[in-house]
């Protein structure tokens, strides 16, 4: 898995005109992802490690994984086509069965709040970090104008 996908986080979330803009990266290259507003706010609550009054459905969806004896062992943004990210959720779930690894089609929004509530890895694909433009100087550039 190592030369296959590379370790990334969150490095920032900032709003847009039509939504949120999410900086995934590490020291090498940062990249950016477009979501929607509250999936955005999602995002960012969870990098807070913020909690909401009432459980949001991301919360919802760990609590049913926790009852089912299953969880959250990583994610992978797994493919970018024409701008449009895909990932994967991957589960390892223990019941009297026996270990089970689990891998679910999810959105890279949804798949972040849900590695991030849980603190658990974001990895994106190396033929995916290859592909996107090298957005880290203008998100430094953003955070310099903000201080």
């Amino acid at each position: 898995m190592d030369n296959q996908v590379v370790s990334v986080s969150v490095k920032g979330v900032m709003p847009t005109s039509s939504g949120c803009a999410v900086f995934l990266g590490n020291e090498a290259k940062t990249f950016v992802i477009y979501v929607d507003q509250g999936i955005g706010e999602a995002i960012q609550r969870a990098v807070d490690d913020v909690q909401a009054d009432r459980p949001m459905t991301h919360d919802l969806m760990l609590t049913m994984l926790d009852g089912l004896g299953a969880e959250v062992e990583r994610i992978v943004i797994n493919h970018v086509d024409g701008g449009t990210f895909f990932a994967r959720i991957i589960l390892s779930m223990e019941n009297e069965l026996g270990h089970k690894i689990i891998e679910l089609d999810a959105r890279p929004s949804d798949s972040m709040v849900m590695a991030l509530a849980s603190t658990k890895p974001i990895y994106v694909a190396k033929t995916v970090i290859d592909s996107v433009d090298d957005m880290t100087e203008i998100l430094a550039k953003i955070l310099e104008q903000g201080s």
